[in-house]
């Protein structure tokens, strides 16, 4: 069975403007790899309703699973739980169970828990709550899109909370061959090799070293057994 999908949709401003650096993705790629889920995808969108309603619509319908990061804080401009609201099409309110964990997180703080920080007890009707053992305010799982907050520290604390909820595939591995030659050198032979392997991954990424240009050939696959076939397979050609 083909291991599951996943896309990521990454939701800021402030991505787009680059006033931030999205890390996210980066993290969450590497998890999910770990797990046997594929990312196949991903998308960043400014934090407009209509925007990402579309988008979670797009992804959740062609992936096993969506994940979203950012726009579910406590500020005017934190409209992602809405947005997934409307995408589901079902009401979305203040939660009891999001309340009680706010209320007792500030009272320990011995902090007001005030509208703001209300808002974020807001939870679309249906959904489970995500744990964010960081700041107590929890993201949630709608069907198979999975909010979460966009503060990466916050963000990869979901992720751990969330992975051995979901059902994964065998593990997908990968090896590396480095060679000091560039890709037009080598585009046709890796090609037909690849060509040779269609059930795994072959990849080629060039780099520039003191002024000499090589490339990364990788594979990747869930079979130890063939990548490491090709692998052997590569070294006679290019090693």
């Amino acid at each position: 069975m083909a291991n599951p999908t996943a896309a990521m949709l990454v939701i800021g401003d402030e991505i787009l403007s680059g006033r931030t650096r999205d890390s996210n993705m980066h993290f969450l790629a590497n998890e999910l790899t770990r797990h046997g889920i594929r990312l196949t995808e991903a998308r960043v969108v400014a934090d407009d309703a209509a925007a990402i309603v579309t988008a979670v619509n797009a992804l959740r319908a062609a992936h096993d699973h969506v994940f979203t990061s950012g726009g579910i804080g406590p500020t005017h401009d934190d409209i992602t739980a809405d947005a997934i609201a409307t995408a589901f099409g079902v009401p979305i309110t203040c939660r009891a169970d999001a309340i009680a964990l706010l209320q007792a997180h500030y009272d320990r703080a011995g902090l007001e828990f005030n509208e703001a920080r209300q808002r974020m007890a807001r939870i679309p009707d249906g959904a489970s709550l995500i744990d964010n053992p960081v700041s107590t305010a929890p993201g949630f799982t709608l069907g198979n899109v999975h909010v979460m907050a966009g503060v990466p520290r916050i963000f990869e604390a979901m992720v751990a909370s969330v992975l051995p909820t979901l059902t994964g595939g065998d593990p997908l591995l990968s090896q590396t061959l480095r060679v000091q030659r560039g890709e037009g050198e080598i585009a046709t032979a890796f090609g037909a090799l690849a060509a040779d392997f269609p059930d795994l991954a072959m990849g080629s990424y060039p780099f520039v070293q003191n002024g000499a240009h090589g490339t990364n050939l990788v594979v990747r696959g869930t079979d130890p057994a063939r990548i490491d076939a090709a692998m052997t397979r590569l070294a006679a050609l290019f090693g």
